[in-house]
């Protein structure tokens, strides 16, 4: 794949082989970024797991404590009261038959997807649509609810969910190039203290195989699996 000049200048001023502290990785990543906007940052972590066995796919929600930087768009499957109450807790789009229809006839424009259980038969059927783009409201990650309103609000904040892809990475937005070097910081150990704490019982020998952070013009920054492993007993600062 070819880069564009930016890229390729930002790609020098990275040490490939370095492994730095989450505090360095931040301002290395903040002090390359030179793209015309505020550039979102990303956190990808490679796990000692296999996907290929149920109990050790890592999926899940969390709330990061500086948030994201992004307000999400939201899409609830839900009818009755539970659907007035996703509109009232700011819900972009709300419907039951007539959304399902609508997601299958192409329309994709969001971030997250909850449903009512009782809906959750007839949004079965965009497994296929749904599924790849990890959009299928599951009650692991909070997004099959009846308290529709709750998940609203918080996915429209900081919360964000992750899952391991095929090969065992989870990768999701930590914030902006913008966002203050501290709230940076706060929101890479929230992900890696969660990503600890639901480690399948399964899974045998190093757990944190990789950590890069990255901007999303820039070329990734390798954090030492070793710092972030220090925070298996490490309790983030309020």
């Amino acid at each position: 794949m070819k880069h564009g000049k930016k890229y390729t200048n930002a790609l020098a001023q990275v040490d490939r082989t370095a492994l730095l502290t989450v505090a360095d990785a931040i301002e290395k990543v903040k002090a390359i970024s030179s793209a015309g906007f505020d550039e979102t940052v990303e956190l990808a972590v490679r796990l000692g797991v296999d996907p290929r066995r149920a109990e050790q796919i890592v999926r899940g929600t969390l709330s990061l404590p500086a948030g994201t930087g992004k307000t999400n768009r939201i899409v609830v499957f839900a009818a009755g009261e539970a659907a007035q109450e996703a509109r009232d807790a700011g819900a972009d789009e709300v419907g039951a038959d007539d959304l399902v229809a609508r997601v299958a006839g192409g329309f994709l424009d969001f971030d997250v997807a909850i449903a009512t259980p009782d809906l959750m038969g007839k949004v079965g059927s965009l497994g296929r649509v749904l599924g790849p783009r990890g959009l299928m409201p599951n009650p692991k990650t909070g997004t099959v609810t009846m308290d529709v309103a709750k998940a609203v609000t918080e996915f429209k904040g900081g919360r964000v969910e992750y899952r391991t892809d095929k090969v065992g990475n989870v990768q999701l937005r930590v914030g902006k190039v913008s966002f203050a070097s501290a709230d940076l910081s706060r929101n890479v150990h929230a992900v890696l203290e969660e990503l600890v704490r639901v480690k399948p019982a399964s899974a045998k020998g190093r757990y944190l195989l990789g950590v890069t952070l990255s901007s999303t013009m820039g070329p990734g920054v390798k954090i030492d699996p070793a710092h972030a492993r220090e925070l298996e007993e490490v309790t983030t600062p309020a």
